[in-house]
């Protein structure tokens, strides 16, 4: 199983860089909540339906009544709410950019450790990780050439999402049981899409969309996150938590690479100071990478 690691993060980096450029495009005709609410509508139909062609039809009930009402959960605050919060805020700013705010949720992870699990602590180099990644979240947003109100708020709207992934990361540690993987990604689909259905009821676009934006819901809603759901499970089912997590690190400029080359989008030096500077605290505040430390000199006798 450790050949297939290599593989499995490289399509993960693929498919979810890809998520900010079909996000962009969608967001064009749809706004943020009708969009979001297909997406997780026909997710989880089409999890559902790979849950029953794989374990039958009372099997597959049985394991999403199993995920039960945590697992609705988790489609509110790991789904309907992020989402929608990086769908309005590519309204204001570019794929690129969204995909490298989004890459703080592992600097929020530190900073709610201590609160939600007292054994933890932070302090020293994961404490200057911490600050390095808002220092860089400050450096992507207000070194623009162009700032606006707009900017600046659909920049905070993706990290407000990175929050709510990492709020949600710690209910699921301490909230879900053996739920099996296709079985909590389907509930948590269905939770979404319920919360968000009133909403992007009122939200329904006004005109015919165009088939950029419906194949780009399209894509996103089957690759990027009905795929990547089967996918992660199986990384987490097969290499852990802490391996699949590194894909944070190649996500943001496989989406900075689509956003170049298939929307024209500029990388300004900003954008790669902000880059740097996030990954940077995210490497040194989750402890992925320590600083090296010189060896104490012995006395001579």
């Amino acid at each position: 199983m450790t050949r297939s690691y290599p593989f499995l993060i490289g399509l993960l980096a693929a498919i979810w860089g890809a998520s900010y450029l079909f996000i962009k495009v969608a967001v064009r005709d749809f706004s943020p909540a009708a969009m979001m609410e297909l997406r997780l509508a026909v997710a989880a139909l089409a999890l559902g339906a790979f849950l029953v062609a794989t374990r039958g039809f009372h099997r597959a009930v049985a394991d999403v009544r199993a995920a039960g009402v945590h697992g609705l959960a988790i489609g509110v605050i790991n789904g309907a709410i992020p989402f929608t919060l990086i769908a309005w805020g590519e309204r204001h700013i570019d794929s690129g950019i969204a995909s490298i705010a989004n890459a703080t949720m592992p600097i929020f992870n530190v900073l709610l450790a201590p609160l939600l699990l007292p054994s933890e602590r932070v302090s020293g180099v994961r404490l200057f990780g911490i600050s390095l990644g808002i220092v860089g979240v400050v450096v992507l947003t207000g070194g623009q050439p162009h700032v606006t109100w707009w900017f600046v708020a659909g920049t905070l709207a993706v990290v407000l999402a990175s929050l709510s992934y990492s709020i949600s990361s710690f209910y699921a540690q301490r909230r879900l049981g053996s739920a099996s993987g296709p079985a909590l990604a389907t509930a948590s689909m269905f939770g979404g899409a319920l919360v968000l259905l009133p909403l992007a009821a009122f939200s329904v676009p006004s005109h015919m969309p165009g088939w950029k934006p419906i194949g780009s819901l399209a894509a996103l809603t089957l690759l990027g996150t009905a795929l990547a759901q089967l996918i992660v499970y199986r990384a987490y089912r097969h290499h852990g938590a802490t391996k699949t997590s590194l894909v944070t690190y190649l996500m943001p400029p496989t989406a900075l690479f689509y956003g170049w080359l298939l929307l024209g989008e500029h990388i300004t030096i900003a954008t790669a100071a902000g880059l740097a500077l996030i990954l940077g605290g995210v490497a040194l505040g989750s402890g992925a990478v320590a600083l090296a430390r010189r060896a104490p000199i012995a006395a001579e006798p």
